[in-house]
């Protein structure tokens, strides 16, 4: 997942490049520097041996890397491992601490702002609701959620911060309707640029890429990409979004926005064509709570924190998992996906529900010539958004994109 490879908008490195101490983890690492880190942190832990095997480098090169990596910080040594000869191998693995980054996620709703470091846990976070996102609103969001993360922060992790990477919906403008907004309101995000006007007021470097596209980078590096190097990706927000992963690397076409998922034509429960998008988002759940006078904010206070709404939640979750079931049949038909992974913003038990009654509905629709993926609940969760944009500044800075280090390793 690199900055070239999904069009991601960043600040030159090379504009922050003044940091001292932790400051030399900040610069771009060399190819081989990347690829020995790459190759670490998709096995979890690996040897100078292992190392070698896997990266076609020589011995020596791999030798003084570590060295070099394990003296920054980077790397952190493991016990030993003794074999029946020769001298025991050491199974090296990324320091956690070694390297920090936030994670912005603008929602329909609400936003997060995470701390998340070198193995993609989120150490700290903030989160604030909204009727509507405002273009002020979401920049004192943003750099006030930085600020106060950083005040728990001590003068050695502040210098291992790599950058901020933001994942927003684009067109938000569109959607003034769907969020219940004036829309002369909404239009104020159409000549607001999201990007420089974040880069003015923050000290590290910025990126910024699409929320659904961020949410499946981060389940192809932190989920299931491991396992499946070709998935369909779909994240159920305030409006579902989604991806498309093809060769272990996030496919984004050739405007890109392949992937989006929400415009797909499914037949909705009384027969007529309707968008993915107005059956499972969670804006239809909403208005299924608001309709039966139910209050529906506890479903933006937390996303971890959902109540079972009973009646109208299992008619969202029927109809959204018929949908989905369609969406998944009619991609299946055009590629041969491993797997359709679902997540969102919600908790586990809702997820568990909808891949439930997705597969189960996948059972009802004529499936002659379609070989079916496996129909999967995502790894990552519903801070999948915000992890995918802390990862910007980490792949940007220390690791290499999937596709890549697939394409390295088959080629050994």
């Amino acid at each position: 997942m690199s900055a070239a490879d999904i069009g991601i908008r960043s600040s030159s490195p090379g504009q922050h490049s003044g940091f001292s101490g932790g400051a030399n983890q900040v610069r771009v690492r060399a190819y081989n520097e990347r690829l020995v880190l790459s190759l670490v942190r998709l096995h979890g832990s690996l040897s100078k041996a292992d190392i070698t095997r896997r990266s076609g480098l020589s011995a020596q090169t791999v030798s003084v890397i570590m060295r070099s990596l394990e003296s920054e910080g980077l790397l952190l040594r493991g016990e030993p491992v003794r074999g029946k000869v020769g001298q025991p191998s050491v199974p090296m693995r990324l320091n956690p601490d070694a390297v920090y980054s936030f994670g912005v996620k603008i929602g329909r709703r609400s936003a997060d702002v995470v701390l998340m470091d070198f193995v993609g846990q989120i150490r700290l976070q903030h989160h604030q609701t909204y009727a509507y996102p405002q273009p002020d609103q979401i920049m004192q969001i943003i750099t006030s959620g930085i600020a106060r993360l950083e005040t728990q922060l001590d003068a050695r992790q502040k210098e291992r911060i790599a950058g901020v990477g933001i994942a927003a919906p684009f067109e938000l403008w569109n959607w003034a309707d769907e969020v219940g907004a004036p829309p002369e309101a909404m239009e104020l995000w159409r000549g607001f640029d999201l990007h420089a006007e974040v880069t003015a007021r923050i000290r590290h470097p910025v990126f910024l890429q699409n929320d659904a596209t961020s949410a499946c980078g981060a389940e192809l590096v932190f989920g299931v990409g491991p396992s499946y190097p070709d998935f369909i990706y779909f994240f159920v927000g305030s409006f579902i979004g989604g991806g498309i992963v093809l060769n272990s690397a996030v496919f984004s076409g050739r405007t890109g926005t392949a992937g989006a998922v929400g415009p797909l034509p499914v037949r909705g429960s009384a027969g007529e064509t309707r968008q993915l998008l107005d059956i499972a988002s969670i804006f239809v759940l909403e208005n299924l709570l608001r309709e039966r006078g139910i209050d529906p904010q506890p479903l933006w206070y937390s996303a971890d924190d959902w109540i079972d709404f009973g009646a109208p939640m299992e008619l969202w979750i029927r109809n959204s998992a018929a949908a989905l079931a369609q969406a998944i049949v009619a991609a299946a038909s055009v590629i041969d996906f491993g797997a359709a992974v679902i997540d969102g913003g919600f908790p586990p038990w809702v997820r568990q529900r909808l891949v439930a009654a997705t597969i189960e509905a996948v059972g009802d629709l004529d499936l002659q010539g379609v070989i079916m993926p496996d129909i999967i609940e995502g790894q990552v969760g519903s801070q999948a958004r915000a992890i995918g944009g802390a990862s910007l500044p980490i792949f940007a800075r220390y690791l290499i994109d999937q596709n890549v280090l697939f394409k390295d390793l088959s080629e050994i």
